[in-house]
């Protein structure tokens, strides 16, 4: 790969996505954003995981996009209620194996958390872990990133923007996330 590949943009057309939660805590932020994703990707689906071996199933079956909802631990670690667990690394490394563009966790964890279990430099995955939703304002911002990559708009680019209007340093309504884009060129139809 040259040094010019990383500018090409990467046009995913049908893009794949699944939005899931481990154990139905987050249902209303879930429905909430599964709505968003149906509106430009229609055949978006939504699952409801029981345990940590059918999260990390899913994050093998090749989506596009995996956003989830689910607890990450002081230590970074996403357990369920049998005491499974898998890591925040080993999560991305699962989603990049699977070809996931975009892995998002869309529920508040402490930033603590991500730093000690998700190690999101290097993969080639654009990921966007949230520390604070503030309310319906998430999917109010995912909103309006979809609909910049629908209007043919880079991963990056729409991020930018999205996160940071035009004439606006500051954006109270735009939740707070930590950002790695590893595979910004992307653009998801």
């Amino acid at each position: 790969m040259g040094i010019f590949d990383s500018f090409r943009k990467e046009e995913v057309a049908g893009t794949r996505v699944l939005v899931g939660q481990l154990l139905p805590k987050f249902e209303e932020h879930f429905k909430s954003d599964l709505r968003v994703y149906k509106r430009f990707y229609p055949a978006a689906g939504g699952a409801t995981f029981m345990s940590v071996a059918e999260l990390r199933g899913a994050a093998g079956h090749n989506y596009d996009v995996l956003h989830l909802f689910c607890d990450v631990d002081a230590s970074g670690v996403i357990t369920d209620a049998s005491g499974d667990r898998i890591t925040g690394t080993e999560l991305l490394k699962a989603a990049v194996d699977s070809g996931v563009k975009l892995l998002w966790i869309g529920n508040d964890n402490p930033q603590e958390a991500y730093d000690a279990g998700f190690k999101t430099k290097g993969p080639k995955i654009n990921v966007v872990l949230t520390l604070r939703r503030l309310g319906s304002n998430t999917s109010l911002f995912l909103d309006s990133l979809l609909a910049k990559m629908q209007a043919g708009e880079t991963f990056a680019k729409a991020w930018s923007v999205a996160s940071q209007p035009k004439g606006k340093s500051v954006q109270p309504d735009v939740p707070h996330t930590i950002s790695s884009l590893g595979r910004g060129s992307v653009v998801l139809k």
